[in-house]
């Protein structure tokens, strides 16, 4: 039999395996999605949700009171005080970062109105230790600053082709029927996949 003049090239690389080089720099202990993804889910417990009546979309209108005296106290005391009066669930995802939540709120750094103040403890907190609470805040800003180039454009205004009991039959305006004023009710925009 005839030997091959070329012997069979051996892979070096396997199709399904991953790269064994990494990349520059220290490994992240965390992923910078789980850190803003945690920081927006901070931000939400902060918030009390209130729906606007003219443009029909929740928007957040004014903090918990238990968050404002978070950040009014002074020591473990008051801040473990001020939990008590919070929600179960805040209670069990930030009752055990006591003590960061006391030295977030000693920085030099710290903002001096209450919106800026609830949004700088929420980027803080979201690394939960694991990374300091200025690379939180940073890694926050930087995956906040990808979602806005992701998406540039918004809807600004949405439209249904409504029919009313009042006769009219067309584009809505606002939600409503233009010849009446009659709303679309807030379970049928759940239903059409306007809701929450």
């Amino acid at each position: 039999m005839k030997k091959r003049k070329k012997a069979a090239k051996q892979a070096t690389k396997a199709l399904d395996t991953f790269s064994e080089k990494r990349r520059r720099g220290r490994p992240p202990s965390i992923p910078a999605s789980e850190i803003s993804g945690r920081a927006e889910n901070y931000r939400q417990f902060f918030w009390e949700k209130r729906l606007d009546k003219k443009s029909k979309q929740f928007g957040r209108d004014r903090p918990y009171t238990w968050a404002e005296q978070m950040l009014a106290a002074t020591n473990e005391d008051e801040l473990s005080k001020t939990f008590d009066a919070a929600p179960n669930y805040v209670r069990g995802q930030l009752g055990g970062s006591i003590p960061l939540i006391l030295s977030i709120l000693k920085e030099r750094t710290f903002p001096k109105t209450t919106p800026a103040q609830l949004d700088y403890l929420a980027d803080s907190l979201a690394g939960s230790g694991q990374v300091s609470p200025r690379s939180s805040r940073d890694i926050c800003g930087r995956e906040r600053a990808k979602q806005r180039q992701k998406f540039p454009h918004k809807i600004l205004r949405k439209e249904f082709y409504v029919e009313c009991s009042c006769g009219y039959r067309g584009p809505a305006l606002n939600d409503a029927c233009r010849k009446c004023g009659a709303e679309i009710p807030l379970f049928q925009e759940i239903l059409w996949g306007a809701g929450f």
